[in-house]
């Protein structure tokens, strides 16, 4: 695992919470899966799409407490979900699987 795949899953999050759908779309690989406790999302233009027409809220922010790397090609990022004004949902843990096309999965635990 490289500093570009730690750098990419930061970059997610930027383009979560910047609504920067097109940079979103960049960082995934075409047969990503979004693991979610209350759904599971399959492909990049569906994630993308939920994304952007779809989710709860769109007006949250993810702040990365930490990111984790393991030596089975894993990434885990360790963060907050935040609403408008700053008061938090939920924590979380994202663990992320980056490939040679990008992210192939994200599976989202939380609290």
């Amino acid at each position: 695992m490289t500093e570009a795949a730690i750098e990419d899953v930061r970059a997610y999050y930027r383009a979560l919470d910047d609504h920067d759908y097109d940079r979103l779309r960049s960082l995934l690989a075409p047969g990503f899966v979004h693991y979610r406790p209350d759904r599971t999302l399959e492909g990049r233009e569906r994630f993308v799409q939920f994304m952007r027409e779809e989710r709860p809220d769109d007006r949250t922010s993810h702040p990365i407490d930490a990111v984790y790397q393991d030596g089975a090609g894993e990434l885990a990022a360790r963060g907050r979900l935040l609403d408008a004004s700053g008061e938090e949902i939920t924590g979380f843990v994202d663990v992320f699987v980056v490939g040679p096309e990008g992210i192939e999965s994200v599976r989202t635990y939380t609290r």
